[in-house]
C-alpha cells in the first residue's frame, strides 16, 4: 500500500491583489520521492514554497502538507519540514558552527545536546573541516551546502529547496545531488525547484509550472518521449556554428536550437516537416542525424518555443573595428587579499569578435580575474589590457570601451527603472536627443515598458537581468563582460540572452562570460577553467571535452570535461576533494 502523500493539493489558489499567481493547482507530493519544480520565471514556483512551508496561506481550494492543513495547523509545520530559499539568510559575519547553533536555537532545540548532530550535518555536507570559518567567506557551493545543513535542523519529513544549485559550480552541485539522494533513501520528500533543466531530468517526478498553472505533471521520461523524431543535430557545418543557429532558429519548422559540440542542435515544432532543416543543412554541408530528446527540448517545446535567431540589439549595433592585436589580454595577472591569494599568474589573450568562457569552481578566482580586467580592481602585479589600453595607466579611456554586467545584480535600488537607463547612459556620455534616442531603444528591445516606474528590486530575475544587460550595452561597447548573467533565469531567457550574445560577436563585439551552466560553455570559442586561483587549461569546448573522453563510452559532455579536469589537479596534488 502506497504512503500518504507528503503534499495535497486540490484547487488550490492564490492572489496577490488582482494577480492570481496560483491557479486551481491540484497535485499530490510522495514521499521518499524527489520531486521538480521548473518554469518560467513568474510562473508560480516560490509562491508554491511558501505555501508549503506555512508562510503564506491560500486564497482558495486546500493545501495539506504531512497530513496538516496548512491554514489550521500553520505553527506545526516548522517541525516538519525545512524551507531553503533563493536566497538563504546566512548570516555572513557568523561562523559555520554558530550559523548551525542559531538555527538550532530558532527551533526551539536545545543547542548543547546536539553536537551529535551537528557533527553529522557537517560530515553529510563535507563542512567539518571550516566549522570556524566565517559563513561570509565560504564559496556559493559551500554556502549553499550551509543553507542545507540549516535546513536539515529539525530532521524534516519534507525539504523545500528553491533553486539550490543557482551560482554553485558542477562539482559542488554534484554533493547537493549526493545528499539530496541520500535523504530520499530515508523516507524524506524533498521539492527542488531549479532553472537547471538538466536537475529536472534526474529528478523522479517534475512539476512544470506556467503562469500560475500545471502544464506537467509526472516522471521527465513522459515529456521527452513527446519530442521522438524531432531533436535533430546539424553535424559539423562548414561555416561558423552561431550564423548556422541564428538560421535555424528564424525558420517557421523550428522551435528551438543550441549548439552542441562541434553541432548544431535542433528541434522542429510539433507536426513540422523536415523539408526547411534539410535545405539549411544541405546547404551548410551538415549531416542531419536525430537525437535523443532531453528534459529541456521538451520544456521549451511545451511553452511555446524560444526567442528566434535574430537579435533587436545587434540590429542596432554597427559594425565594430579594433586596432588593437588583442580585444582583451591577461598578463600574469595576480590579486592578493592579505595572505589570500585570489588569482595567481593568470595568462590569455582574446581575439575581436570570440566569446571566451572563464569557468572554474566557486572561489577559483573568475569573478576576481573579471574584475582586474574591468579597471574595478587593481592588480597586485601583472597587466591587464582592454581594446589595447592597459586599464593600470589609461583605466578611463579603457574602461569607456568595455560594457560589464556584474554576479551580482548591482544596480541603484533607490532609483526607478528609467532612471538607471538613465543614469547609465549620462555615466557613459550620452546626452540629449542621443541619450533619450539609446533609452528609447533599450525599453523596447528589452520589454521593459511595464516597469519603467519600478525599483529594480521589485523586477522578476529574469527582467532584472534584461535591465542590467541594457545598462551594460548603452554605449555600444565593443567588449562587453558578463558575469554569470543568466544565473537563476529561466531557459527562454537565457535562450534570448544567447540571441542577443550570438548576435553582438556577429557585428565583432568581443565577449567574455563565466557561467555554471556547462551547456553555455559550448557557445563560446574558447574556454579557460580556472581552480585554486590558476588557469588549470584553456582551449575550445570540444577539445577540453577529448580529453575527458574515454574509449567505448558516449562523447562526454562539458559538464563532465570540466569535473574530470578539477579532479585531474586534485588527483596530482593529492588535495582532498571539497577542500577548495
Amino acid at each position: 500500500m502506497e504512503a500518504a502523500p507528503a503534499v495535497a493539493s486540490a484547487g488550490l489558489t492564490k492572489y496577490f491583489g488582482k494577480t492570481e499567481a496560483l491557479r486551481g493547482l491540484t497535485l499530490d507530493i510522495h514521499p521518499g520521492r524527489l520531486t521538480g519544480l521548473v518554469g518560467p520565471d513568474g510562473a508560480g514556483k516560490t509562491t508554491l514554497m511558501r505555501l508549503m512551508a506555512g508562510l503564506m496561506r491560500p486564497s482558495g481550494g486546500s493545501l495539506r502538507v504531512l497530513g496538516l492543513d496548512v491554514t489550521r495547523d500553520a505553527a506545526r509545520l516548522p517541525e516538519l519540514t525545512g524551507y531553503m530559499p533563493q536566497r538563504f539568510g546566512l548570516y555572513e559575519d557568523l561562523s559555520v558552527l554558530e550559523n548551525l547553533r542559531l538555527y538550532a536555537r530558532l527551533r526551539g532545540l536545545e543547542t548543547r545536546s546536539l553536537q551529535e548532530h551537528f557533527d553529522r550535518l557537517l560530515g553529510f555536507t563535507r563542512l567539518a573541516p571550516f566549522t570556524e570559518r566565517l559563513a561570509g567567506r565560504l564559496s556559493g557551493g559551500m554556502k549553499q551546502k550551509l543553507g542545507l545543513a540549516c535546513a536539515l535542523i529539525a530532521s524534516p519529513r519534507l525539504l523545500l529547496l528553491d533553486e539550490p544549485g543557482v551560482g554553485v559550480d558542477p562539482v559542488s552541485r554534484q554533493d547537493l545531488w549526493r545528499m539530496v539522494h541520500a535523504l530520499t533513501a530515508e523516507g524524506v520528500a524533498v521539492v527542488w525547484a531549479t532553472a537547471y533543466l538538466d536537475e529536472a531530468e534526474r529528478c523522479d517526478s517534475v512539476l512544470l509550472l506556467n503562469e500560475g498553472k500545471i502544464e506537467f505533471n509526472g516522471p521527465p521520461a513522459a515529456l521527452t518521449a513527446r519530442l521522438a523524431e524531432r531533436s535533430l543535430r546539424l553535424v559539423a557545418p562548414r561555416q561558423d556554428r552561431r550564423a548556422v543557429l541564428a538560421r535555424a532558429l528564424d525558420l517557421a519548422s523550428v522551435c528551438d536550437g543550441t549548439i552542441q559540440g562541434d553541432s548544431v542542435r535542433v528541434v522542429l515544432r510539433r507536426d513540422a516537416a523536415r523539408a526547411e532543416i534539410q535545405t539549411l543543412a544541405d546547404a551548410v554541408e551538415a549531416e542531419l542525424v536525430p537525437v535523443a530528446p532531453r528534459f529541456e527540448d521538451g520544456f521549451i517545446d511545451l511553452l511555446g518555443g524560444g526567442p528566434g535567431g535574430t537579435s533587436a540589439l545587434a540590429e542596432r549595433f554597427g559594425p565594430v573595428a579594433l586596432d588593437a592585436g588583442f580585444a582583451v589580454e591577461c598578463r600574469q595577472l595576480t590579486r592578493r587579499f592579505g595572505a589570500f591569494l585570489a588569482a595567481d599568474r593568470v595568462d590569455f589573450q582574446v581575439r575581436q569578435g570570440e566569446i571566451f568562457g572563464l569557468l572554474g569552481p566557486n572561489g577559483a578566482g573568475k569573478s576576481t580575474t573579471f574584475k582586474m580586467l574591468c579597471g574595478l580592481l587593481k592588480p597586485s602585479s601583472g597587466e591587464a589590457l582592454v581594446a589595447g589600453l592597459n586599464l593600470r595607466t589609461s583605466t578611463s579611456a579603457a574602461k569607456s570601451r568595455l560594457g560589464y554586467m556584474a554576479q551580482k545584480f548591482s544596480l541603484y535600488g533607490l532609483l526607478s527603472v528609467r532612471q538607471n537607463l538613465e543614469f547609465s547612459a549620462g555615466v557613459y556620455g550620452l546626452a540629449g536627443a542621443a541619450k533619450r534616442e539609446r533609452v528609447a531603444e533599450m525599453i523596447e528591445i528589452f520589454h521593459l515598458e511595464s516597469y519603467l516606474k519600478a525599483s529594480p528590486d521589485q523586477l522578476p530575475l529574469g527582467y532584472k537581468q534584461r535591465l542590467a544587460l541594457a545598462c551594460a550595452v548603452m554605449h555600444a561597447p565593443p567588449v562587453l563582460f558578463l558575469d554569470e548573467p543568466t544565473s537563476g533565469v529561466d531557459p527562454i531567457t537565457r535562450r534570448e540572452f544567447w540571441t542577443h550574445i550570438n548576435g553582438l560577436v556577429r557585428k565583432g563585439v568581443t565577449v567574455l562570460v563565466t557561467t555554471h551552466f556547462m551547456d553555455e560553455a559550448e557557445y563560446c570559442d574558447r574556454v579557460a577553467l580556472m581552480y585554486q586561483a590558476q588557469v588549470i587549461a584553456l582551449d575550445t569546448p570540444a577539445a577540453l571535452e577529448r580529453q575527458a573522453a574515454r574509449p567505448g563510452l558516449e562523447p562526454p559532455s562539458m559538464e563532465q570535461a570540466f569535473i574530470h579536469l578539477i579532479e585531474a589537479v586534485d588527483a596530482a596534488a593529492d588535495t582532498p576533494r571539497g577542500a577548495a
